[in-house]
């Protein structure tokens, strides 16, 4: 069994710390902001720029490595290189957008924009394998916030884009490179709070253009409420409870441990210590194995069920695996075409300012991420409901956002946006809990990031093949130009229209293919989440 100390500072004190990073490892999110000026200042037609947009989400979400390292180092080291990753790849952007350095490759670019978003990989796994591991009975909850702050970033970085950096994308890049139940629902309230904080103040300046008191005033409150999760470990630091009177787990599991012992953080369950010696050295040669099993030494290792710790190897043998792949790489790979495209999308449909566009998606992708975690822990523990349902109904809603999309219909933008956002956001924050139930937490690094491919995988294949490739060829038809020489602005619906009705008819797909893998893994939440709360299954052990 999964034990946890109750009261102690360590967990609260990653989940409370983990905020600030998250707000950084959302870097990526930027691209619509300065996009636009990599087209007008260096030249780029609009294919490049979405293939720049693909190197975005590659850097963003190959995070395998940081899956592995998690595994061997401590979170300090992990982090460490994010921020190496970060200084260095948007040290080059920023050199190449303020003309620091004149005529830089297009290559260097590219690769420099992968790393650069790799830096958001380094930072968010560590903080997410760290957390999945010290909450285990509040997957959901857990990944609903993790992933909530970091599509929050977006506004948070859009609101200092325009209010202390003046809409400037240089200075946007150069400061990127610089820079229990009750105690979980105040970290969500605060967290509302901040995302509603944000998207008034963006719009309002927007309308009303703040003076520079008022502006750096809304910056305080930012950074105030930025801080308000840190009150959560401060708390147990100054007014430390007595463990012995404490009756929680980690605020969602009651009455799993036992406080009066001092236990590690994580604890392997008893049928894995029950191997012995088998485990204990996994590098027996199979001769070795074998004249122990035929002993009766030990007992011959079997390949573990869903809901067992699986290793990668293990996993992508399964049918659940690509069904999960899949249906994610539908929904993120569609939702992240039209945000490395926002820019383009509101000028083609009339709409010049992307900082209001950027903060709608961000704010609802932040209401999706944090949402889809809580309601899903809701239902998975009420009525054993697969967390996959909810990936089946935003697929649905998805596939009407893009047909309002594709016509263009007046006053329908904004509310797309938002829908969009929100969709996208529940994705992650269903993908993440679900492959730590059906696969174990063991390697849940490794498999989590290979899950995560499916959003450049989609970025690639309908951004950077098919949206860049139909908007240079209206570009050209409004313009009588030849599409190799093709750098000017698309206006109207047009634009990107066959692109979203393609990306309709993909969710179509994926809203089928999740409806198959809800059915195949109700069994699996039956077992896990029988009698309202989280069962470690019997073979696995963290």
């Amino acid at each position: 069994m999964l034990t946890l100390k109750a009261g102690t500072r360590p967990p609260w004190v990653g989940l409370g710390a983990a905020i600030w990073v998250l707000i950084a490892s959302g870097s990526g999110f930027t691209f619509p902001l300065y996009s636009h000026s990599l087209k007008s200042v260096l030249g780029f037609d609009q294919r490049q720029v979405t293939m720049l947009g693909v190197a975005n989400d590659i850097g963003e979400n190959v995070g395998i490595l940081p899956g592995i390292a998690c595994n061997k180092f401590p979170p300090w080291v992990v982090l460490s290189i994010g921020a190496f990753a970060c200084f260095f790849g948007y040290g080059v952007l920023w050199l190449a957008v303020s003309q620091t350095v004149q005529s830089l490759p297009y290559w260097l670019l590219w690769i420099a924009l992968c790393v650069a978003t790799n830096s958001s990989a380094w930072l968010s796994t560590a903080v997410l394998v760290t957390n999945m591991r010290n909450f285990p009975f509040s997957r959901g909850t857990v990944a609903g916030i993790i992933k909530g702050y970091v599509g929050l970033s977006a506004a948070v970085y859009t609101e200092i884009y325009g209010v202390v950096l003046h809409n400037s994308s240089s200075k946007l890049l150069l400061f990127i490179a610089l820079g229990n139940k009750g105690i979980f629902f105040f970290i969500q309230v605060v967290s509302v709070m901040l995302g509603i904080y944000l998207l008034a103040t963006t719009v309002l300046d927007d309308l009303f253009s703040f003076s520079s008191t008022v502006s750096y005033a809304i910056i305080i409150i930012m950074v105030l409420l930025l801080m308000a999760p840190l009150k959560i470990p401060l708390k147990m630091t100054l007014y430390p409870s007595n463990p012995r009177h404490s009756g929680q787990t980690d605020g969602l599991a009651d009455g799993e441990g036992n406080w009066d012992k001092t236990e590690p953080l994580l604890t392997p369950s008893t049928s894995t210590s029950n191997l012995g010696s088998f485990h204990e050295n996994e590098d027996m040669s199979e001769i070795d194995i074998l004249l122990a099993v035929g002993e009766g030494a030990v007992k011959k290792k079997r390949r573990p069920k869903r809901g067992e710790d699986f290793k990668i190897k293990e996993a992508i043998v399964k049918a659940d695996f690509w069904l999960l792949f899949l249906v994610y790489f539908v929904g993120v790979g569609s939702g992240v075409t039209v945000l490395n495209n926002l820019a383009q999308i509101g000028i083609a449909l009339g709409v010049h300012d992307a900082t209001i566009l950027l903060s709608i998606f961000s704010f609802f992708n932040f209401v999706g991420r944090l949402g889809g975690g809580a309601v899903s822990e809701h239902f998975v523990r009420s009525m054993t409901l697969p967390r996959t349902v909810w990936l089946t109904c935003t697929q649905v809603i998805m596939i009407v956002t893009y047909i309002l999309f594709a016509f263009g219909f007046d006053g329908t933008l904004y509310a797309a946006i938002a829908l969009l956002g929100l969709c996208y956001g529940v994705h992650f924050s269903i993908m993440i809990p679900t492959t730590s139930e059906l696969f174990g937490l063991k390697h849940f690094g490794i498999i989590v990031n290979f899950m995560a491919l499916g959003n450049p995988l989609g970025a690639f294949l309908f951004s950077g093949l098919l949206a860049g490739y139909i908007y240079d060829s209206e570009a050209a038809k409004q313009h009588g130009l030849s599409l190799l020489l093709n750098s000017h602005t698309c206006v109207g619906p047009n634009c990107f229209r066959v692109t979203f009705i393609v990306l309709a008819c993909i969710c179509g797909v994926g809203s089928i293919l999740s409806v198959i893998l809800t059915i195949r893994i109700k069994p699996v939440y039956q077992m896990l989440y029988a009698g309202g709360s989280f069962r470690q299954p019997q073979g696995s052990g963290h």
